[in-house]
């Protein structure tokens, strides 16, 4: 679904270039969740961008679907750390609002839209504004809103990393649940090691700046995931242990 083939990102100012990612090769297959995980200026972000078509590679190429990315497309939708609803708009025009920038009709995605919030526990809030919705509510409108057009890929840049650790690991639960009913194909990137635990098919651990591909770990714990009891916390634990390793290294 996608794949990168030896991409690097410079960027030039005044003080010089500076190498953002270098040599990055990875293949995402269609449906796979995978999270993107390293330190703060390692790349992540920007290697997001362009697979999102937000920016270009410097060096090699960015294809999804066999397509070489060099725009964004509207199978691809982006989801960012703020949700960027729009204030004056309720909760249901929100989650519309793709549609209606793609030249859609809102009618014949209402259904949808109703499904989509009725997934992500917003049954009841469709008229609400965002001031009237708590952070992590808002996050699940973004989701929702993203997720409206269908999207083949959807890329997350630490989509839960503003709000507090008991509301991230609730949400973290809701997009278990949504990946495992619609098995879309999620590029995540995110700080935190029990987030890429609980979501991931496998995690991608990138070096410090200029971001290269440390290791690549396969998370082969059944789902839905937890950290709290449950029958697979021995490998919960462990796994997060094997990142922290891989971070501090």
């Amino acid at each position: 679904m996608i794949r990168l083939s030896s991409v690097s990102r410079s960027f030039t100012g005044r003080s010089g270039t500076v190498d953002a990612v270098s040599g990055i090769d990875l293949d995402v297959a269609e449906g796979e969740f995978v999270a993107v995980l390293g330190r703060s200026g390692c790349g992540k972000s920007t290697l997001l961008r362009m697979i999102a078509g937000l920016l270009p590679a410097t060096t090699g190429e960015v294809r999804v679907s066999g397509d070489r990315v060099t725009k964004p497309r509207r199978d691809i939708a982006m989801m960012f750390q703020k949700p960027a609803l729009l204030p004056w708009r309720s909760v249901l025009d929100n989650v519309l609002l793709p549609v209606q920038i793609f030249g859609g009709k809102k009618a014949a995605h209402r259904a949808r839209a109703h499904e989509l919030l009725t997934m992500t526990g917003l049954a009841g809030f469709e008229r609400r504004l965002p001031h009237e919705l708590s952070g992590g509510m808002q996050q699940r409108v973004a989701l929702c809103r993203s997720l409206i057009a269908e999207p083949r890929v959807m890329l997350m840049d630490e989509p839960f990393s503003a709000l507090d650790a008991l509301t991230r690991e609730e949400l973290s639960g809701e997009l278990q649940r949504v990946h495992m009913d619609l098995n879309t194909t999620i590029v995540f990137v995110t700080h935190s090691i029990d987030e890429a635990v609980l979501l991931a098919d496998r995690v991608v651990v990138l070096s410090p700046r200029p971001g290269r591909i440390r290791e690549i770990l396969d998370v082969k714990i059944p789902r839905p995931r937890t950290l709290g009891r449950g029958a697979h916390l021995t490998e919960v634990a462990q796994c997060s242990a094997e990142l922290h390793e891989l971070l501090m290294a």
